[in-house]
């Protein structure tokens, strides 16, 4: 990857907290019950699973820099979603949760070198991932439920 596309998604990373809660801004607890596709989870759910993903991001990119070749952690982000805090807490939590694991996550990774971001660990269900493919992933990832909130948005007319 190169430099200049790796801080394009830096950024974008930099940006995912304050694009996930514009978008959820204003919702009722019933639109953030609704689940944002026949059979998916509920706005409140995606919300709740977008720090709880990052945050093992952010613990995969900083094993990757430290130790040699480690072995990253899965977890079932289904049972996770499934959990009584993922159903029904305040959204501000995880929207408070996010925006200051970013405010750790971004600096850290604009900190890098460039030998930093080839780093690699070994994911069990994906194999050996560098840093770079994290960054890609999670920025990705960010924009990807942001989008799932916005369309259903635009589909209930809200």
């Amino acid at each position: 990857m190169s430099p200049a596309d790796r801080a394009v998604l830096i950024g974008q990373l930099a940006d995912a907290p304050g694009h996930l809660a514009a978008e959820v801004t204003g919702l009722s607890d019933a639109q953030l019950d609704t689940p944002y596709r026949p059979g998916g989870w509920t706005v409140r759910q995606v919300v709740h699973h977008v720090p709880d993903s990052h945050l093992n991001a952010y613990i995969r990119c900083k094993l990757a820099v430290t130790e040699e070749h480690p072995a990253v952690k899965t977890y079932d982000e289904a049972k996770w979603a499934e959990l009584l805090d993922a159903r029904t807490a305040s959204i501000n939590v995880s929207l408070t949760l996010l925006a200051a694991l970013h405010q750790r996550w971004v600096p850290f990774l604009r900190s890098l070198d460039e030998a930093a971001f080839a780093r690699k660990s070994f994911h069990p269900e994906w194999g050996e991932m560098r840093v770079d493919d994290f960054i890609q992933l999670y920025a990705w990832h960010g924009r990807h439920h942001v989008a799932h909130i916005h369309r259903l948005k635009e589909r209930s007319k809200w």
